[in-house]
């Protein structure tokens, strides 16, 4: 059984920084490339980051670029999500995700989600 479990989301004030993880179980890790995404209540769940099975390759979301940054460490089956610079406008539940094929944007290209950990940026 697929598990993934993120923790590390707290309240925050703007331009604090914040480190969220994500530990995988019950699959081949490696075979996986990972994402973050958000959602707010009443929107769509937003692509954050993702990263290539081996780390090599990371995309981001504009209005993340510069700010945050995703890695993956294979030897532990973790990927995390560093978010300097932090806004109000980052306000939102985070999710891991697993993807069989490739690092996309699409929430449909994700096959495995964790439960979510909340993020609240305070102005």
């Amino acid at each position: 059984q697929v598990q993934l479990v993120e923790s590390g989301g707290r309240l925050v004030q703007a331009g604090d920084s914040l480190r969220l993880s994500c530990a995988a179980s019950g699959l081949t890790f490696r075979s996986y490339a990972m994402g973050w995404f958000r959602q707010v209540p009443g929107k769509e769940r937003e692509f954050v980051a993702g990263v290539s099975r081996y780390g090599v390759n990371t995309n981001y979301a504009d209005s993340v670029k510069g700010r945050f940054t995703i890695s993956r460490d294979n030897a532990k089956n973790t990927v995390s999500l560093q978010m300097n610079s932090l806004k109000p406008e980052d306000t939102a539940v985070y999710y891991c995700a697993a993807s069989p094929g490739g690092a996309g944007t699409g929430s449909d290209e994700y096959k495995n989600w964790g439960q979510g950990t909340q993020v609240t940026v305070s102005s």
